[in-house]
């Protein structure tokens, strides 16, 4: 199986590839983090371990200061020790069935994520597979909306210039890769 996939998508790059998101040196890496900001399993918690403590005593502060984090939503933090400079946390929405708004919550975190890293002038950012782990959004659902997505929003900004899906593993890769046949990205 191919192990990255690259397109363009308004003269900017796309990229598809597995690997572990923790390890990438884009500005800034996107966080499918959960309401509360504290850490958890996949990658959240994946993310928190390799930046180290100042990572959640940011979240902390953050936290403090706004509450929760609704899905939907994002901020931003530093890398702490990771290569990125920044992490964007977004929280995605639980799957529910696919009737109670999960496209628009999910597309949202892709959205506000780009503001964010076009806010902090990032050249390049770094997503997971936003929602498809513990929050049970099916893969092929949410590889159409976070590449319609990126579609829509990554042209219309001007530091951002790269944008990587980076991938779990070879099923969730399949999922993606398929979605940019389907959409005539590739």
């Amino acid at each position: 199986m191919q192990k990255e996939q690259k397109f363009r998508i308004g003269g900017k790059m796309v990229t598809l590839a597995i690997g572990d998101i923790t390890s990438e040196t884009t500005d800034a890496i996107v966080n499918a983090a959960n309401s509360y900001l504290l850490g958890g399993g996949g990658v959240d918690g994946a993310i928190h371990e390799a930046a180290g403590p100042a990572l959640l005593a940011e979240c902390k502060r953050i936290r403090a200061q706004h509450g929760t984090l609704p899905a939907g939503r994002a901020v931003s933090t530093s890398g702490a020790r990771l290569n990125a400079k920044y992490v964007i946390h977004t929280v995605g929405p639980v799957w529910q069935g696919g009737e109670d708004g999960e496209a628009e919550t999910l597309e949202s975190c892709y959205r506000e994520s780009l503001q964010i890293a076009e806010q902090l002038a990032c050249t390049s950012v770094s997503f997971p597979s936003v929602s498809t782990g513990a929050f049970g959004y099916p893969v092929h659902e949410a590889a159409k909306v976070a590449l319609g997505a990126v579609a829509q929003h990554l042209p219309a900004l001007s530091s951002v210039m790269s944008v990587r899906f980076v991938l779990f593993d070879p099923r969730t890769y399949q999922a993606y890769s398929d979605a940019v046949r389907k959409l005539n990205f590739g």
